[in-house]
């Protein structure tokens, strides 16, 4: 990824109805597109007003080049058994390959719901 995704969660995390976030990197047309993925607090959907106040915040507050080409809800993340969500297990599954740390996770059924990610 071309840019930190630090300065991403940084603002991410101000935005109180998100509970956990995981950027990373897709490769997409001959380039590299930024996802986001959110788990919101209970009982909450992401819409389209929650995706504008989102990437308005990064906008202002990082700069235009952070902002998420995608943003996309879900209930859980890959978890190591320290409970450490693994970025790289996600990463390899929007990519279609098979991570290599899955025996290592302690929830790979998750996984499924990063296959396919248009």
């Amino acid at each position: 990824m071309r840019i930190g995704t630090a300065e991403i969660y940084r603002q991410v995390e101000k935005i109180t109805v998100v509970k956990e976030a995981l950027v990373t990197a897709q490769k997409w047309h001959n380039d590299e597109r930024v996802i986001l993925f959110v788990i919101l607090n209970e009982h909450l959907k992401l819409d389209q007003q929650l995706i504008k106040e989102i990437k308005q915040t990064i906008k202002l507050n990082a700069s235009p080049r952070h902002v998420p080409a995608k943003i996309v809800q879900v209930d859980d993340f890959p978890r190591t058994q320290n409970d450490k969500i693994s970025e790289i297990a996600v990463k390899a599954t929007i990519h279609n390959e098979i991570p290599e740390n899955v025996s290592a996770l302690k929830n790979p059924e998750v996984l499924k719901v990063f296959k396919n990610i248009v």
